[in-house]
């Protein structure tokens, strides 16, 4: 009769804890998915970027996580300056900031008169310094 019970017990307890491990799956299933909504619906905000020495004013300005600025057609910003690398820097929005890399251009990236060594976070009103050509930077503020 002991013997049973004990049987018994060992199934209840055995059914309660898959029906612990089921619901904790679950909760974690949904919590990412919840997750991975957030991160596709996250806006990138506008990095508006222009030429200080333009006379027209032209404003470019980008909605995409990357950007690369350089003398090559391909890039996203193109500068006609020989001071310019092919592919000179890239801006790339990642951790809710927009950040500023050289990409071992020949005569560096400068941000705010100060040389680009590492990935540098960039924000409103900075001045970027590539070549020849000041390139003044303006983000959409996202309130």
């Amino acid at each position: 009769m002991l013997a049973l019970i004990v049987l018994i017990l060992r199934y209840a307890l055995m059914f309660v804890l898959y029906i612990f491990l089921g619901w904790v799956i679950y909760t974690l299933w949904r919590d990412l998915r919840f997750q991975s909504q957030i991160v596709t619906t996250q806006k990138i905000p506008q990095i508006t970027l222009s030429l200080e020495s333009d006379v027209d004013g032209t404003r470019l300005s980008f909605a995409k996580p990357e950007l690369v600025i350089g003398r090559d057609s391909e890039c996203d910003f193109q500068i006609h300056d020989e001071a310019v690398s092919t592919r000179h820097a890239r801006l790339t929005y990642r951790y809710l900031q927009w950040w500023v890399e050289d990409l071992q251009s020949t005569n560096g990236t400068f941000l705010n008169d100060q040389r680009v060594e590492t990935s540098t976070v960039i924000i409103k009103g900075d001045e970027l310094r590539v070549g020849h050509q000041n390139i003044l930077i303006d983000i959409e503020t996202t309130e």
